[in-house]
């Protein structure tokens, strides 16, 4: 996402604001620290160069640089490329937020289900609509429409076409967010078991059995960090299910 523009030595301020301490955002100055907290960094990260910014907050970066330019239309060829889930958010919220025309072009269906209110798309190859661009007023209308155009396309012949509808009948239905989300589910999973033992751990230490207010402290973390335990699990399973 155009990553290399960014200076590596600069610092975020900077980067938004290479003079005072303002920006000007939809006409009106708008303090630079106040913006940046907009896109969730921290007030740590003020003053760090951008060569040290992970890939998300990098592309934050980028995305908070374009909210910060006089346009009245953005013109995105497919935007959640590369994006973690946090920046997937941010764009979202930046884009709901835009006052002007956002033309988008994406195979993401969540994303486009979340911030188009209007579709437009062309017919399949093959169909009663193949070389047509048809408008929808929403993305499920879209669906209705597609699917109608499969169901009149005669079925190839020979056992190797039906494999192929049925393989396509099989596909994944998980958007490119929800996808992410499970490729990173299991790492996540590991990672709240691990936290929840090291409080276990903690709690049932002999060091600490004479400390009540530290033990109730530590109580409530280790319910918390099982609760969270079990909803990820949860999630897994409503992700595995739905793949």
């Amino acid at each position: 996402q155009n990553r290399e523009t960014l200076d590596p030595g600069l610092s975020l301020i900077k980067t938004l604001c290479p003079a005072g301490d303002h920006v000007e955002y939809r006409g009106n100055p708008v303090h630079v620290r106040g913006y940046v907290d907009r896109f969730l960094f921290n007030p740590a990260q003020m003053e760090m160069p951008v060569g040290r910014l992970s890939g998300g907050e990098q592309s934050r970066l980028l995305i908070a640089k374009l909210m910060l330019r006089p346009a009245n239309v953005l013109v995105l060829d497919e935007p959640t490329n590369d994006l973690d889930i946090a920046t997937l958010e941010v764009l979202r919220n930046c884009l709901a937020e835009f006052p002007g025309a956002v033309l988008l072009v994406s195979h993401d269906r969540y994303f486009l289900h979340e911030v188009a209110n209007r579709i437009l798309a062309f017919g399949p190859p093959g169909s009663s609509a193949a070389g047509q661009i048809v408008a929808f007023a929403s993305l499920e209308q879209w669906e209705d429409w597609h699917a109608a155009l499969e169901w009149e396309t005669p079925p190839p012949r020979g056992e190797a076409a039906a494999a192929k509808r049925e393989g396509a009948e099989k596909k994944k239905k998980l958007s490119y967010l929800e996808q992410r989300e499970f490729d990173g589910m299991e790492a996540k999973i590991h990672e709240a078991e691990a936290k929840a033992a090291a409080l276990r751990a903690e709690l049932e230490s002999p060091a600490n059995a004479s400390q009540a207010a530290l033990l109730l402290e530590l109580s409530e973390k280790v319910a918390a960090a099982e609760g969270e335990v079990e909803s990820l699990y949860r999630r897994w399973a409503e992700l595995e299910a739905k793949a």
